[in-house]
């Protein structure tokens, strides 16, 4: 709420309000928004004074000259004759202190012309105000500022626009968060009726024998790890919408973190037959935050395992030098169409599609790998051909 009219100091203030009311992670990764309003900010206060003083500057001189040419040209002679008729005394001491007379005239003129340069000035931040509030209110309709904030009109339609993608962006993840807590709630009552179902049965039929009751205990205990599994899903969720993720950077072997990841992958593995094969030096020195990374290649691992066809293998490579280090995960799968291809890192989407949750997990897993590799500033990228799907991570060597 403010009082009068709005000043430079304002529209800083209103502009990084924008930030407040479009803070999320789609938005952030799309755009540095609070350096593009601080930087849009500074700029728009320079060029704003800078336009001003060079304004009153143009227009005193302007009137001064007009002034000059006029007491001192064409009407000299009528006003000494009207100033002698009024009172010669003052003709005199107005001839005396000619200098400070002229400056005084002069001050005023600049004076009237500073008023009215500024007096439109606030009504460019009007203007500015205005559009900010056409902004937040998602509307279609396209900016338009006076000529003097060209600068600024086709950026603030680009925060316009990128607002409002920003808000479909999210209310589109925000579907599919609900969409898919809804169906893990159905997957999870129905292993939960399960378990339910045995141990009642254990419990109750008191002549069962050791191999019928060993079955239903089996039975129970893998619908119970089924319902962890989904209850891990659930608060995995909610850490990634409720935290944002920070690095802490130390020197670890990448070579020793694939062997970890590779062995522990092993369970997984076995269940489909599969073989993973790994490509790389003993040691590979690297600057980086070890449980993050290894979040991040165990997601791949994971996705791997899930799309691969039933007895093939998985081939992992890591190619280093002095500027980069490029790791390579490439299963045998189904081709991905290249529409899904596209959102693969898109956060709760799954290439399945299936109401579902038995593959697909929460549909976070690569979205989150792609932001750890981001915050090593490394690039993460995916290939399909017919017959194998690969992804590539680049890492900076430094």
């Amino acid at each position: 709420k403010t009082v009068g009219r709005p000043s430079a100091h304002d529209f800083e203030s209103i502009l990084k309000f924008i930030l407040s009311k479009s803070n999320d992670r789609t938005f952030k990764q799309g755009i540095n928004t609070y350096s593009f309003i601080s930087e849009l900010s500074r700029k728009l206060k320079r060029n704003i004074a800078l336009k001003t003083a060079l304004k009153i500057i143009l227009i005193s001189i302007l009137a001064m000259g007009i002034t000059l040419f006029f007491i001192d040209g064409i009407f000299n002679d009528k006003l000494v004759d009207l100033i002698i008729s009024f009172d010669g005394i003052l003709w005199y001491r107005l001839m005396k202190y000619k200098a400070i007379v002229l400056v005084i005239i002069y001050s005023i003129i600049v004076l009237i012309v500073a008023y009215f340069v500024i007096k439109r000035t606030n009504s460019y931040f009007g203007e500015i105000v205005d559009c900010i509030k056409l902004i937040l209110k998602n509307s279609d309709e396209d900016i338009h500022l006076s000529s003097d904030l060209s600068l600024l009109e086709n950026d603030l339609n680009k925060i316009r626009i990128d607002l409002i993608q920003s808000k479909a962006k999210a209310l589109e993840e925000e579907n599919k968060k609900n969409d898919l807590i809804m169906y893990m709630a159905h997957d999870l009552k129905t292993p939960l009726t399960s378990v339910i179902g045995y141990l009642s049965l254990l419990s109750d039929e008191v002549g069962l024998n050791k191999k019928q009751r060993d079955k239903y205990i089996k039975i129970a205990l893998e619908k119970a790890y089924r319902v962890e599994e989904l209850t891990n899903e659930f608060f995995e969720i909610t850490r990634y919408n409720l935290h944002e993720m920070i690095t802490s950077k130390s020197k670890i072997d990448l070579s020793l973190l694939l062997d970890q990841l590779i062995d522990e992958s092993y369970p997984m593995l076995q269940e489909k037959e599969l073989t993973i094969k790994a490509h790389k030096k003993a040691s590979i020195p690297y600057m980086g935050d070890g449980t993050l990374l290894a979040r991040a290649f165990s997601n791949i691992i994971k996705n791997a395992i899930n799309y691969s066809y039933a007895k093939s293998e998985i081939n992992i490579s890591i190619n280093s030098d002095k500027e980069k280090i490029v790791i390579s995960f490439k299963n045998k799968g189904d081709k991905i169409p290249s529409y899904k291809l596209e959102k693969l890192f898109e956060k709760f989407y799954r290439v399945d599609e299936s109401r579902t949750t038995k593959t697909g997990g929460s549909g976070l897993g690569l979205s989150i790998t792609k932001e750890i590799i981001e915050l090593h500033n490394g690039k993460i990228a995916v290939n399909n051909d017919d017959e194998y799907i690969e992804f590539l991570i680049e890492l900076p060597n430094k």
